[in-house]
């Protein structure tokens, strides 16, 4: 799925990406899509925050921290700056942390508007060893949820049989996860782990590695590891 420009689903207004070390492995905001030419050579692009927007997304932030064990929730902004969106978007995660008697101090879980959630989630995947690695989940209005693979569409190797299966497999895993069928996603992500730490089976894109295996064969190495199939 490639990202729409000033558009999309409405009701999807949070996008969790939980991002972990893998054993052996080490390797609404900006988006909103208004852009104008103010003279030949002169562009501008605007910046949208709202209060309703800024409050959901950081109530869902907490709810998450809270239902997933975790002990703070940090809100990234540019507020010094960016004065009146950046300052609503912190307003707002304030309102919540105070609603909710958390506070923010070393990273844990992050609230960010989408733009800096992007780059701040490439860089974490950079850390724990590619895009190829790390689940994604948006969350939306009444129970609604999409998963997808962080990368997303990935044209350029389309047909190919190569793309990495652990981001869609820990994405299917998150999906199971919110609708509380915790069983088989756990049993699902120990066989990811595992195939991963046994080293045996690995994609282009974990290329340190001696060999390379298709998108469907490591699929079904997971699923032999755990006994899925």
């Amino acid at each position: 799925m490639a990202t729409a420009i000033g558009k999309g689903h409405h009701s999807l207004y949070a996008n969790f990406r939980p991002c972990y070390s893998l054993p052996s492995c080490k390797n609404t905001g900006e988006y909103s899509g208004p852009e104008y030419q103010v003279v030949r050579g002169v562009v501008e692009s605007l910046k949208i925050i709202t209060r309703q927007a800024n409050l959901r997304v950081a109530e869902y932030a907490f709810h998450y921290t809270k239902e997933h064990g975790r002990e703070r929730v940090s809100a990234i902004h540019k507020a010094n700056i960016m004065q009146k969106t950046e300052g609503l978007f912190l307003k707002g995660s304030r309102e919540v942390a105070e609603k909710t008697s958390e506070k923010s101090c070393s990273f844990c879980c992050l609230v960010v508007s989408n733009l800096y959630g992007n780059i701040i989630s490439d860089l974490c995947a950079g850390l724990v060893g590619g895009l190829g690695l790390t689940a994604s989940c948006k969350i939306g209005e009444g129970g609604i949820a999409l998963a997808e693979a962080v990368p997303g569409s990935a044209p350029d190797i389309a047909g190919k049989n190569s793309a990495n299966p652990t981001t869609l497999l820990l994405s299917g895993v998150s999906i199971l996860r919110h609708l509380n069928l915790h069983d088989k996603p756990d049993q699902i992500q120990n066989a990811i782990l595992d195939t991963i730490a046994e080293g045996k089976y690995r994609t282009a894109d974990l290329g340190v590695f001696p060999g390379f295996f298709s998108r469907s064969r490591i699929t079904s190495a997971v699923s032999i590891m755990g006994k899925l199939m």
